[in-house]
């Protein structure tokens, strides 16, 4: 809902003072409101702030303060009729509107925090993907449960120094988060907060003061010569073989793993893929299909698991740890974590650390490293980050100074 007040200035008095309006759009509709007796000059009127503007001292008094706040007690009652709109889910509708406006008792509008959190969470379903919802979700949960711990309610107005620094305190000492995963929280929050502060919700604009401190993360992969050792590993187990090859075909592709749960024969060319990818809402998106990809869709060609066989998320993540363990993909891996300024270093056998993630990282890290061209990896990934793609540029390009090291400057 768009509010704005206006001069008619095709109706001023024979004393030049025009009619102050209000138009409201919502829905496509507009309102026209008169507002009863206000009115001021052109020369009074600050278009930018649509208020009248004080007169100068040697001018007569022109009522700027009690026409102002008669503006200010219009432009808050359809803000907070707006609010009741949108915490109602009443249609968005001129009807709507001038309905409550002619109510003599204008609506209560709780600003409830966490009903409103509902709603925008409801809002962006059909924008984001599944994973990113879900993130919300567990954002929302951790804020329900950071109010118990602080023992009030947490509302719009009361988001706000004090709230973050306590926010940070309960992350890092009670839950023991990663400065990674707390930014995230906050991340969210803050999306939230600006959605809201865009619809009038709530006027607070302290959140925009709030500061991350995620530190870059080790990139995660499987080297040329571990890819191999699993996806030429017998397996006894044909639950370990089908992850295995779903995780190898991510490697040989790209493809999130997002993506490949959508896969479908349909999808599937002599050459390559085209599909939909569903976290960038690219459309028609071609992946090329490498020998060994290939090989994996022709193991399954024709079987009930045609193009692959997918489990869930969560079962995956653990079976694949078990892969990389039987096929000995145990090199000692050191990973460093940072909860506040308290750094972690723990260092695991690398299957451990291995997931659905890692496979599309093995993805882009090998083919730089074989040499593909860093604009045709990054078309095939639809990596949108600069900043995302270049970490793996970095790896290849450290990978091959190595190289060089251990080979040309032994001569």
């Amino acid at each position: 809902m768009q509010v704005n007040f206006y001069l008619r200035t095709e109706k001023s008095n024979k004393d030049g003072l025009c009619p102050v309006n209000c138009t409201v759009n919502i829905g496509g509709e507009r309102i026209r409101i008169n507002i009863s007796k206000v009115k001021s000059s052109k020369k009074h009127w600050n278009t930018k702030d649509q208020r009248i503007k004080p007169n100068l001292k040697t001018e007569n008094y022109n009522f700027h303060i009690e026409f102002n706040e008669k503006i200010d007690e219009l432009d808050s009652k359809l803000k907070n009729i707006y609010r009741h709109i949108l915490l109602n889910k009443l249609p968005q509708t001129k009807n709507s509107v001038q309905k409550l406006l002619n109510d003599k008792n204008e609506p209560i509008v709780e600003q409830d925090f966490f009903k409103t959190f509902d709603l925008y969470i409801e809002s962006v379903k059909p924008k984001f993907a599944y994973y990113t919802i879900r993130s919300y979700n567990t954002t929302y949960n951790f804020l329900e449960e950071f109010e118990t711990y602080l023992g009030y309610k947490i509302n719009f107005d009361n988001v706000d120094e004090t709230f973050y620094d306590e926010l940070i305190r309960y992350g890092f000492q009670e839950k023991e988060f990663s400065n990674n995963y707390l930014s995230k929280i906050l991340a969210q929050l803050k999306t939230f907060l600006r959605w809201a502060l865009d619809r009038n919700i709530h006027s607070n604009r302290k959140f925009e003061k709030f500061q991350k401190f995620d530190h870059e993360k080790e990139v995660i992969y499987l080297t040329k010569d571990e890819l191999f050792k699993l996806y030429n590993h017998k397996f006894d187990s044909q639950r370990l073989e089908h992850v295995r090859d779903t995780y190898c075909f991510a490697c040989f592709t790209g493809l999130r793993f997002s993506d490949i749960y959508q896969l479908k024969p349909s999808h599937i060319f002599e050459n390559n893929i085209k599909l939909n990818i569903k976290k960038t809402k690219t459309i028609d998106h071609e992946i090329p299909l490498n020998k060994f990809a290939k090989e994996i869709l022709d193991k399954y060609k024709k079987t009930i698991y045609e193009p692959l066989p997918v489990i869930s998320g969560q079962k995956f993540n653990e079976y694949i740890k078990e892969c990389c363990e039987v096929a000995k993909i145990n090199t000692p891996t050191t990973v460093s974590r940072f909860s506040g300024n308290k750094r972690v270093d723990k260092t695991v056998p690398k299957h451990e650390l291995i997931t659905s993630h890692t496979a599309r990282k093995t993805f882009v890290t090998n083919s730089l490293i074989f040499g593909m061209k860093e604009m045709v990896v990054r078309n095939i990934t639809g990596h949108k980050k600069e900043s995302t793609f270049k970490r793996y540029v970095k790896i290849a390009e450290d990978f091959k100074q190595k190289e060089m090291q251990e080979t040309w400057d032994k001569i």
